[in-house]
């Protein structure tokens, strides 16, 4: 089965498919999130987005997907869960699919380490989350 991973943020939204046996996490794309632009509607993602999402997860033939779960140090919920929450629920009622949190802690900044910054950053980060929730799922 493919899985989908996503770094949810305000303005961006990075996307990683893995491969069909869903051992590999490779990066895909990054979005535009215009679900923080003062006056647009939905809380946690615009219905383009959440389209977006959709059409790539009908062309990669997606059975799953992993959304980055955000805490702070302490463990506890970041502000950015408050949409993320809400995004997850709204794409699980668009795609039918399955939707896992998997926590993520700084993948942004790993993923800045291992290429630098670029324009493909949060797919970068995006494609930790599910490489790790992948391993995780393999070991069990």
């Amino acid at each position: 089965m493919k899985y989908m991973g996503i770094d949810f943020g305000s303005k961006r939204v990075g996307i990683s498919v893995s491969d069909d046996g869903g051992e590999m996490a490779f990066p895909k794309v990054v979005l535009k999130n215009s679900s923080g632009v003062k006056g647009s509607k939905g809380a946690g993602a615009s219905n383009a987005l959440i389209k977006e999402i959709k059409e790539i997860c009908l062309s990669e033939k997606i059975g799953e997907v992993v959304i980055g779960e955000s805490k702070n140090y302490k463990g506890e919920k970041n502000k950015i869960m408050d949409e993320i929450m809400p995004f997850a629920k709204k794409l699980k009622v668009e795609t039918g699919l399955t939707i896992h949190l998997h926590p993520e802690f700084m993948t942004s900044a790993q993923a800045v380490q291992i290429q630098g910054e670029n324009e493909m950053l949060d797919a970068s980060a995006a494609t930790i989350i599910l490489q790790a929730f992948l391993d995780k799922k393999k070991n069990l």
